[in-house]
């Protein structure tokens, strides 16, 4: 019997973590390699578990499935943080928003209109509820830190390492071949190395001449102290996305992604959450407790970055804003691409070599 494949996985963020387990499932001898547990852009996300927002349809697609797949998740997990609270959506203008629910509808998307009323009665604490939103039930959220380490934790008692406090600091090579990583703590070698590791991605790619074109744009996100239920859902509404965390927290961006908290973070905090406390009934009683700014890891065309390089056997990338959404599933690819073998159809779009 074959040993099984080393595998090392830089970054223990969603995306990351969800590799690890994967792998880990399907035999592997994993390592995972990380400065904190839970990730760098992770603790600042939104969260939200969606295929909305006008991507082309291949992308729908795959977002779509992977929605599927965290559900398949929590069967395994059933500890998993994850809730599907279906989101109010009234962020554009009307006839864009038709427009948005036709074309999503005709892809099989659970898309539906909703009145005032309707919307008054998902969402009782709007303090303004509009006349007219589109709702979609099967989206939904997940506490993406506490998920993360569930699976790191899952992963860990069936063999993997994990080396938390650990600076990487390079990828070693053989030729053209990846060999493993160059750590704080010394050298470490797998048989693959997969580089789950958000805006850190880019410059240890360089340490092998490996170009991966990523932007990271700041996302200011605000963080109310825990209160009792005042949010079903999730709530677009313009300039203003919101939702309520499984520990009680109101938390809001200018959009999901967070918005760039200019020169003054403090200030641009405070009127973000001047906004959330005049869009909810009671809202007068929150307090902040905190903000985040999380810098999203997001390639240059807006699409993930996820597969081998042909440059450089033994890598694999998985590089990508949605990370939330897209975690199962790109676990779910990408322990199979690695271990098996061969290329899933689904990643076709999304390979580096795109770029060239």
């Amino acid at each position: 019997m074959p040993s099984p494949q080393k595998i090392i996985v830089v970054g223990a963020g969603i995306i990351g973590a969800s590799i690890a387990w994967h792998l880990g499932r399907k035999g592997a001898s994993v390592t995972v390699v990380a400065q904190q547990t839970g990730g760098v852009a992770t603790p600042n996300s939104f969260a939200w578990i969606n295929a909305s927002w006008g991507n082309p349809e291949f992308y729908f697609q795959l977002r779509r499935r992977s929605m599927a797949e965290w559900s398949r998740l929590q069967d395994d997990l059933p500890d998993l943080p994850l809730s599907w609270c279906g989101g109010l959506s009234w962020d554009l203008p009307e006839a864009e928003l038709d427009a948005y629910a036709a074309q999503h509808h005709g892809w099989g998307y659970g898309i539906q209109p909703v009145n005032r009323a309707t919307i008054a009665m998902i969402e009782p604490s709007l303090a303004n509820p509009p006349d007219y939103a589109l709702h979609v039930a099967e989206e939904g959220a997940v506490e993406p830190v506490a998920a993360s380490k569930l699976l790191l934790e899952d992963a860990r008692r069936r063999g993997a390492i994990l080396s938390s406090g650990v600076e990487v600091r390079s990828l070693l090579r053989e030729g053209k071949r990846i060999i493993g990583i160059e750590t704080s703590e010394g050298p470490m070698w797998a048989d693959h190395v997969v580089l789950a590791a958000g805006a850190g991605t880019p410059a240890l790619a360089a340490s092998a001449d490996i170009l991966v074109p990523l932007e990271t744009p700041p996302g200011l996100i605000v963080h109310s102290r825990p209160v009792q239920k005042m949010l079903n859902g999730l709530v677009m509404a313009p300039e203003l996305h919101l939702r309520q965390t499984a520990e009680g927290r109101i938390i809001a961006g200018g959009d999901f992604g967070g918005t760039d908290p200019g020169s003054d973070p403090q200030v641009a905090a405070d009127d973000l959450f001047a906004r959330v406390k005049t869009t909810l009934k009671g809202g007068e009683a929150l307090e902040l407790d905190f903000y985040t700014i999380g810098y999203r890891p997001t390639p240059k065309d807006g699409l993930p970055i996820l597969g081998g390089v042909g440059a450089a056997p033994g890598l694999y990338l998985a590089v990508l804003h949605s990370g939330v959404t897209l975690a199962p599933l790109v676990g779910l690819l990408a322990a199979q691409e690695i271990i098996d073998g061969g290329e899933a159809d689904e990643l076709a779009p999304f390979r580096l070599s795109r770029f060239a």
